[in-house]
């Protein structure tokens, strides 16, 4: 299965980086490519993508409050990607993991391109709501 890690470093606690990430209609603040989201309970929300409002994707999200993660499941394509986070002095380290399946292997590279623009920007609008 392919897939990719990158991490980040935001000067926020981890508390904020955590309100950013389990609320998925947050999602259009900071998720590269995310144009709308609409949730339809705890645990499933719909994402159109920027540029198509035909184009209704189903995701499930499970949210792992005492381990400090979050998990992103398309519906359609099977992309599963997992937000971790961790204390880093004052600050919090932030991990993702990526993992495609073999028929979505060919968006490797679209993929890292979304979610590294994605982690600058969680990390950067984390740090701008940290009084």
């Amino acid at each position: 299965m392919p897939g990719f890690t990158l991490s980040g470093y935001t000067p926020a606690p981890v508390e904020e980086v955590w309100k950013l990430l389990f609320d998925p209609t947050r999602f259009p603040e900071w998720w590269s490519g995310v144009e709308t989201v609409h949730t339809e309970g705890p645990d499933r929300y719909v994402m159109w993508p920027d540029g198509y409002p035909d184009f209704p994707m189903p995701q499930s999200l499970r949210t792992e409050r005492g381990a400090s993660r979050v998990t992103v499941s398309c519906q359609v394509s099977d992309i599963d990607v997992v937000w971790q986070l961790a204390e880093a002095g004052n600050g919090t380290r932030i991990e993702v993991r990526v993992d495609l399946p073999d028929a979505e292997a060919h968006r490797l590279a679209s993929q890292r391109r979304i979610i590294a623009a994605s982690l600058d920007n969680l990390t950067a609008l984390a740090a701008a709501a940290t009084p």
